[in-house]
């Protein structure tokens, strides 16, 4: 099929070379943003302009807020949990007049948080996991018609321990990365 994530209509976006070194990803296109929503969306909208990518697939590390998350995580619902304008009346995690609001990317998976602050205890905003970026780049993919994939590797639980977790496992997803999102697309395109 055409419309399948495959190297020459891909992105692969990564906040960090250490989540996902692209010597693991061969052939495909794989940019690094940098940490935090600003960078990525940055990063990415110039790389889209640039590359014209049908599919950007965000690929990165997390926090786990519900017990029990563990391992590879699709996303498929996001928030943006440090905006806040509730004075207003607004909801929590809702931008003022926008019409995005939270962004549902269909099928099924886990509720991420995005937000500017590295979670060392629970947020506000309730979700099952928490990041820096995939909000802003799926935002951006929505702007400028991309269809957007979001994996997340739980590398911590959000909690005291979690700036000692996170340095550890940073890169402890990338083999279920490939082996449980791309290799499947290599396959398929064989």
């Amino acid at each position: 099929m055409q419309n399948n994530p495959r190297p020459d209509n891909t992105l692969i976006v990564v906040a960090l070379e250490d989540e996902l070194p692209s010597i693991h990803v061969p052939g495909w296109r794989v940019l690094y943003t940098g940490v935090g929503k600003i960078n990525a969306a940055i990063a990415a909208t110039e790389a889209c302009l640039v590359h014209r990518p049908e599919h950007l697939i965000n690929y990165g590390t997390a926090g786990g807020l519900r017990p029990g998350l563990r391992g590879l995580m699709r996303v498929h619902h996001l928030m943006q949990r440090d905006m806040d304008v509730r004075p207003l009346g607004f909801p929590l995690g809702h931008t003022p007049f926008d019409v995005t609001g939270h962004i549902e990317l269909g099928g099924s998976g886990v509720t991420c948080g995005t937000g500017d602050h590295f979670v060392t205890s629970p947020p506000e905003l309730q979700t099952d996991i928490v990041d820096m970026e995939a909000y802003a780049l799926a935002k951006v993919c929505r702007h400028l018609g991309i269809t957007f994939h979001c994996w997340k590797y739980i590398s911590d639980q959000a909690n005291d321990a979690a700036p000692t977790d996170w340095a550890t496992n940073v890169a402890h997803g990338l083999h279920a990365f490939y082996d449980d999102v791309i290799r499947p697309l290599e396959t398929r395109e064989a």
